[in-house]
């Protein structure tokens, strides 16, 4: 508005019109039409201390006070619209006008539209939704300024580095401390953001730090795996910074200059022998900066957030993550890897190609090219036997491992009495009983050769030699063919017999020989 008190006064002075307008950033066409219309309606300096530019516009220029036959906007319309995404001023602006045409009354052009939501949400709302959205985006960063605590023991002071987050729209914050800024902080400390807002946002906006991104690219950067997972877990997208670009965050980089003053300098006096007692100061202060009112429109960043922005949030998932940390592994010939000293198997395909395992406190997952190929309870400790599961080896394997010796008698009294005595023997032979696993099922596959009935024959005459047999005797005797041998009957006469029945003997008469007696 033109400042009609200012000219006035500058003009009792006997300033030059020129200067007037240098003065007052007005033309000198306005500083003439201004003391013409002034002196016609006898208004000179001084005036009533009441008298405000915009009654003197009313009073000197009357028919630019006449109200607009345009329509004017739904200004509270309008600002629930902008919280939606993907909506724009632009947008509205061109429902507007096709709602006036159908009703056929004038619209505001573009850039009165503009000016009347401005006003509307400067004097009347907390924010302001032309640049930021609500539940849109969270801006994280480390504070430059670190906070301390003492060590009760030897009283040497350590640092505490302190993490800020901040909604730009409401300008809602969470602050915390840790005592480093490795990755188990950086995640932990976004957990614990998400919980205190009680939501998630859609973008997640973080400097270029290691922890964050792997590998700075303009058009790509590679996030972190870690990082990238916890991102999926909340169902929220990472959106670096660019590099040297710190107005990519400005609201958390005010924020942090704010947080640095309100909360870390306050409590530089105080002595602190824990973290926990240090987050407790903070969390104070935090609350008291969130709760104090804004300077120049109205409400507070938590009024703001809790009345525009926290419905809007996405929902938190039905359980937090939980950190992960990411190796790489050849699985060997055991079909094993390690991990911290234990092993744990994988299906033996794998064998000799390069895994991904993903490490948490309670389980161990193997990956081969994104796709999970186990999965175990993770253990503690040194010593423990390798966790194997049966699906993970080969069907040898498996085979071997199914037999015990339940398994190995059960099958020897299905053959016989002395199949089962002869097995008995063979497994109480060793002093560790699975040293006799591989006998016994040698003794089995005697039984796929032979037949079961030439092996409860050939364990009966191993029997009646000893009360102890072992494998090699009974493999003997089947080979031999002496369990088809009938007890009490001579060997030799029954083949001599058998030879005169069947073949022809020649003896020294045969060829001309002499008998001798």
């Amino acid at each position: 508005m033109t400042p009609y008190r200012e000219i006035l006064r500058l003009t009792s002075q006997g300033m030059s019109k020129r200067g007037i307008a240098t003065s007052c950033h007005c033309s000198r066409n306005t500083i003439t039409a201004v003391l013409e219309r002034a002196e016609q309606c006898n208004i000179s300096w001084p005036l009533d201390s009441d008298q405000t530019d915009a009654k003197l516009h009313q009073l000197l220029f009357p028919e630019k006070c006449v109200s607009s036959s345009r329509k004017i906007p739904d200004c509270e319309r309008i600002h629930k619209e902008m919280a939606k995404t993907g909506v724009t001023l632009t947008l509205l602006w061109n429902e507007y006008c096709e709602e006036c045409h159908l009703s056929g009354e004038i619209p505001l052009m573009y850039s009165q539209f503009c000016r009347y939501y401005r006003r509307y949400a400067s004097t009347t709302k907390a924010t302001m939704r032309i640049k930021r959205k609500p539940g849109e985006i969270m801006e994280v960063d480390w504070a430059g300024k670190t906070a301390s605590i003492i060590n009760n023991i030897t009283g040497q002071t350590i640092p505490a580095y302190v993490f800020v987050a901040a909604l730009p729209c409401s300008q809602f914050a969470y602050v915390e401390a840790f005592l480093s800024m490795d990755m188990e902080s950086w995640i932990t400390a976004h957990i614990h953001a998400y919980q205190y807002f009680g939501g998630v946002t859609r973008i997640l906006v973080p400097d270029n730090l290691k922890t964050g991104v792997d590998r700075v690219s303009r058009p790509t950067p590679t996030i972190n795996r870690t990082y990238n997972e916890m991102a999926e877990h909340y169902g929220t997208a990472v959106i670096p910074t660019r590099v040297k670009h710190p107005k990519d965050k400005s609201t958390v980089e005010g924020i942090v200059g704010i947080i640095t003053t309100w909360i870390i300098a306050s409590v530089r006096n105080q002595q602190f022998f824990s973290l926990k007692e240090l987050n407790e100061a903070i969390f104070i202060k935090l609350d008291e900066f969130n709760e104090k009112p804004f300077q120049k429109k109205p409400g507070s960043r938590k009024s703001a957030f809790l009345e525009e922005e926290k419905a809007l949030l996405l929902p938190l998932p039905a359980s937090p993550y939980e950190l992960a940390t990411w190796k790489k592994a050849i699985v060997q010939y055991d079909y094993l890897i390690q991990v911290d000293k234990n092993k744990y198997s994988v299906p033996y395909e794998y064998i000799k190609h390069e895994v991904d395992i993903r490490v948490t406190s309670k389980i161990i997952e193997v990956f081969y090219h994104n796709h999970r190929i186990a999965s175990h309870v993770r253990i503690y400790g040194e010593g423990n036997d390798p966790v194997i599961l049966p699906e993970h080896m080969p069907n040898n394997h498996k085979q071997y491992l199914a037999w015990n010796s339940e398994r190995f008698m059960d099958w020897a009294r299905s053959v016989g009495p002395n199949t089962e005595v002869a097995m008995q023997a063979i497994l109480s032979s060793h002093k560790v009983e699975p040293q006799g696993y591989r006998s016994c099922m040698s003794l089995m596959k005697l039984a796929d050769k032979y037949s079961v009935n030439r092996v409860e024959s050939a364990c009966r005459k191993a029997l009646s030699y000893t009360p102890s047999p072992n494998l090699k005797s009974i493999q003997t005797i089947l080979k031999t063919g002496q369990d088809k041998i009938r007890e009490g009957t001579n060997p030799e006469a029954d083949s001599k017999k058998n030879a005169e029945k069947f073949g022809f003997t020649r003896g020294a008469d045969y060829f001309g020989g002499k008998k001798y007696d």
